[in-house]
């Protein structure tokens, strides 16, 4: 039987906002990089941009190839980007394998950089998101080898128990590999996404 993780030391509520983001130093791009590389993941480095407002692309990458398709993503800070392909790899594509009996054909992304606050939290709705520092990634659903279309919309509360369990899975490996782990069970904003952010925040709900 496999244990989930469904919360965060308790909390309901997501915690307020964190210190001001600062960029990732030069050092630690520059090692993410490299694991990158080291992983056999091919991607290009973007040139660092600040619009101002608490809104900037700062130690980016734009994914090219994990090993398994990805659409919907643009602009990722490369430690986000890192444990995205690793959470891909090594969790997504071979749960699909072992839970539902087929590879995984593509992974669908709803975006990653986006000048924006939080939404549906009232308490940190006046802060800036982790997508506007493209430090989140969002995951709406998934296609497997077999023509099956899994969303996190129809699916998270499927009829089908497989289903359920691989989704849920899917976000226990997320919660750690990703500091901030956001899916329906936290709100309605989240019905039909799960939302990935390298923050630290060690928050999953």
């Amino acid at each position: 039987m496999i244990a989930f993780i469904l919360t965060a030391c308790g909390r309901t509520e997501r915690p307020g906002a964190p210190p001001a983001s600062t960029a990732p130093s030069a050092r630690q791009t520059a090692q993410c990089h490299a694991d990158l590389r080291r992983e056999g993941v091919d991607f290009r480095v973007l040139p660092d941009k600040d619009y101002g407002g608490g809104c900037a692309v700062l130690g980016a990458v734009q994914l090219l190839d994990i090993g398994v398709p990805v659409t919907g993503v643009t602009a990722m800070r490369c430690g986000t980007a890192r444990a995205f392909a690793g959470w891909v790899r090594n969790a997504v594509a071979p749960g699909a394998y072992q839970m539902l009996g087929s590879e995984l054909a593509k992974v669908e992304g709803f975006g990653t950089y986006a000048c924006r606050n939080v939404v549906g939290s009232p308490r940190n709705s006046g802060r800036r998101s982790g997508h506007a520092q493209a430090n989140a990634v969002d995951v709406g659903g998934l296609t497997l080898k077999d023509g099956r279309r899994i969303t996190i919309l129809r699916d998270w509360n499927a009829p089908d128990e497989a289903t359920r369990n691989f989704l849920r899975m899917i976000r226990a490996s997320a919660c750690r590999r990703f500091g901030t782990v956001l899916s329906p069970d936290y709100n309605a904003a989240h019905a039909n996404h799960l939302h990935l952010e390298d923050d630290g925040a060690r928050f999953c709900r």
